[in-house]
């Protein structure tokens, strides 16, 4: 576990970042663990906008990353809203930091984790060299015909939920024309699954490629 020092033995996730390594440095001891600071990729959006279906669709055909649908370690007690979701997001982003030091970054798809002040706070997020956020959106009369289509037992038919995803949906849509251009948008309304996987899948190959290139 990359958090326990190896020379010391405390847990500690709070190292220091020496990007000559680049190095996680125990605040303790000094000892430095070289490490692969890897990007992570998050691919979000509102609830019916198609994270999931796009997720399967690229599961077995883009071996360059681990794709991850954040929803697999959701519990009742991370319902935290006033502190964003914290002790979630560092539990994801501890996963994909060590999932990383096999040599192949993670994409994550989860609604939350495409906020950017859910993830940039994070102690965690020190071991990434960059987040890239995409988020999936959609017109509303589709997002709303969407939700209502789905089985029963998932709850997305009550009026409540609806509006809030269509208010989600919209913070994405402002969010990036506005105030944060970290959210790059990719709207699902009218295109076909397979060619909104395909959208996806040269996004995150560009930023890829480019920052191989950097490097």
């Amino acid at each position: 576990m990359m958090n326990i020092c190896h020379r010391c033995g405390l847990y500690r996730a709070d190292k220091l970042i020496d990007p000559k390594g680049p190095f996680a440095v125990c605040p303790e001891c000094g000892y430095k663990h070289l490490f692969r600071q890897l990007p992570l990729f998050v691919v979000s959006g509102a609830s019916g906008t198609g994270k999931t279906t796009i997720l399967q669709k690229l599961l077995g055909r883009l071996d360059e990353f681990v794709l991850l649908d954040s929803d697999i370690l959701w519990r009742a007690e991370f319902n935290n809203p006033e502190d964003n979701y914290r002790s979630f997001f560092e539990i994801w982003l501890r996963v994909a930091k060590n999932i990383a030091q096999s040599g192949r970054p993670v994409m994550l798809f989860g609604a939350g984790a495409g906020v950017p002040a859910n993830i940039e706070p994070c102690v965690e997020r020190r071991y990434f060299s960059r987040v890239h956020y995409l988020a999936l959106t959609c017109e509303e009369e589709v997002l709303r015909r969407r939700l209502v289509a789905r089985p029963e037992w998932r709850g997305t038919h009550a009026e409540e939920f609806i509006r809030a995803q269509v208010e989600f949906n919209d913070w994405f849509k402002q969010s990036a024309d506005r105030e944060d251009d970290r959210i790059e948008l990719l709207d699902t309304t009218h295109d076909p699954v397979e060619t909104t996987a395909a959208a996806v899948a040269a996004w995150a190959k560009k930023l890829a490629t480019v920052l191989a290139f950097e490097c």
